[in-house]
């Protein structure tokens, strides 16, 4: 019987694991999932406890259109109630907290500012619609900032799409063509944000887990602390995979593949080098030791063409690095506080962007519980920052450089509340900041071919997967993109099972269309 060996434990990895078993016919038995860190999930993490402080490097939206994640999700039981699956839980989440954002932007002075309008010119308007029309090839190479004028980019619909999916101006123009068009759909509630779903927890807790207690009761084995650094290739034009080479508690090994058996690679890692700070300490970025994602991808490169770029994705650390913060307080004032100043209660508020921020600063207030294990007299939300090289507005410092409280000592000065409430929500708050510098490589400028596509071109046995595989016209950095190509190399490698449901396209949709351009000419 054949046999899978997946590489990495990430989202994408477990999504083929699941996808082999339900479309493929095979055991969980013949399935291994290599992991080279000490816990499953990779992006998708949550840890932590109220005395030492819960963290997240970052929160996955999900919308209408992800079909591959619900197809899935559909198949696994909720940890809840194991009648319903993941993706009913999700549905039924939105149905009770969807967000109705009040206060998406907020002004220098700290108030909320009518984001209803996009606040375009015609030139912006014309240079988007241009963006959205131009084929992909012809953006190779390109950067959002070669497609617009200055002014685009202190527009209220800048300063929403960028924080809402992490783009910058030096990104690249493909990605960014790519999302105007998946998400089209979204444009009339786009300063709302009544488009966008959200788990009931925390992503590890609400996805990861449950999938991996359904892999784990169908004999799926998972090897943590191994770290694959090489694939032996067959001699000849085809690719073939012989070998896994692998580091495991010291010591190396080789896993010999028998004809039959598949290898699904998660080439790259957005959260690899991440490193954290503390309430009191600044996270230390520290890219000397390289990920195994990573240096596994650059030496499969050097022995094949074809494979993609890593390069392109890996070396410009300065234009992908941002940071995020995880609040834990035992004081409800907060909240409080922030339900007021934004009209909506906790889980139903969406993003709250500081637009004039030097740091950009993004917070959200999650529904609560948002770890499964939270008590109920603890209260957990979220930031992040695309700009953590410049100075505070407030905090003379480098974002990068700051501890946990004075990350919040920032935040809180941009709101508009009395120097007595901010000094309790500092003092009664934990606060761990995440540094990545990686986490929005996969948006940097490419051209076509710098990401190996799925199953390469004379693959017989393996498949890349995950964030930087190539999958036409989807948008990375979601857990859709990973899920597609977890089923595109289930379905390409074995050519049997059901294919992916086709990517959404709402721009082929004349009422989609027509709704998007009424929402660019909003005043």
């Amino acid at each position: 019987m054949a046999k899978a060996f997946l590489v990495g434990s990430g989202i994408a990895s477990l999504s083929a694991a699941a996808l082999l078993i339900r479309e493929a016919g095979f055991s969980g038995e013949d399935i291994v999932v290599l992991e080279e860190q000490d816990r499953e999930g990779g992006s998708l993490d949550a840890a932590g406890s109220p005395e030492t402080g819960y963290t997240m490097r970052g929160g996955r939206m999900f919308e209408l259109h992800f079909e591959c994640t619900y197809d899935l999700l559909s198949s696994i039981p909720s940890l809840d109630d194991p009648t319903k699956s993941v993706t009913e839980d999700t549905f039924a989440f939105h149905d009770d907290f969807a967000w109705n954002d009040h206060a998406r932007l907020v002004d220098a002075d700290g108030k909320v500012l009518d984001a209803h309008s996009m606040t375009f010119s015609e030139r912006d308007r014309l240079e988007l619609v241009t963006a959205v029309a131009t084929p992909e090839h012809l953006l190779d190479g390109k950067r959002i900032s070669d497609l617009f004028h200055e002014e685009f980019f202190r527009t209220n619909f800048w300063a929403m799409w960028c924080t809402t999916f992490a783009f910058e101006p030096w990104h690249s123009a493909i990605e960014f063509r790519r999302y105007l068009n998946r998400f089209v759909h979204l444009f009339k509630t786009f300063d709302s944000m009544s488009g966008i779903y959200r788990t009931k927890f925390n992503q590890y807790d609400s996805i990861v887990r449950p999938l991996l207690k359904w892999l784990t009761e169908q004999g799926v084995t998972l090897r943590l602390g191994t770290k694959v650094t090489d694939l032996r290739l067959a001699e000849g034009d085809a690719l073939t995979v012989e070998a896994i080479s692998v580091e495991r508690g010291g010591r190396t090994e080789e896993i010999t593949l028998a004809p039959d058996d598949l290898v699904m690679v998660t080439n790259g890692s957005m959260t690899a080098n991440s490193t954290l700070g503390s309430t009191d300490s600044a996270p230390v970025l520290d890219t000397t030791t390289p990920s195994g994602a990573w240096d596994l991808w650059e030496t499969l490169v050097a022995k094949r063409p074809g494979l993609g770029d890593p390069s392109v994705f890996d070396s410009s650390v300065d234009d992908s690095t941002w940071e995020s913060f995880t609040v834990t307080t035992k004081d409800p004032s907060f909240f409080g506080l922030m339900e007021k100043f934004s009209g909506s209660e906790a889980g139903k508020g969406g993003l709250i962007t500081f637009k004039t921020s030097s740091w950009l600063l993004t917070i959200v207030l999650n529904h609560q519980p948002h770890f499964r294990d939270q008590p109920e007299d603890t209260f957990v939300w979220w930031g992040y920052a695309l700009f953590p090289d410049k100075e505070g507005d407030f905090v003379k410092k480098k974002m990068r450089d700051c501890t946990g409280r004075e990350i919040l000592d920032e935040v809180l000065h941009h709101l508009p509340f009395a120097e007595e409430q901010r000094g309790g929500i500092l003092d009664g708050s934990i606060v761990i900041p995440a540094l990545m510098p990686y986490i929005t490589s996969q948006f940097l400028v490419r051209k076509g071919g710098d990401r190996p596509q799925v199953v390469p071109e004379g693959s017989t046995n393996l498949a890349f997967i995950g964030q930087y595989a190539e999958v036409p016209d989807d948008v990375v950095f979601t857990v859709e993109y990973s899920v597609r190509t977890a089923w595109t190399a289930v379905a390409g490698l074995l050519g049997r099972g059901k294919q992916p449901p086709p990517v959404y396209k709402g721009q082929h949709d004349p009422k989609v269309l027509v709704e998007a351009l009424q929402t660019l000419h909003r005043r």
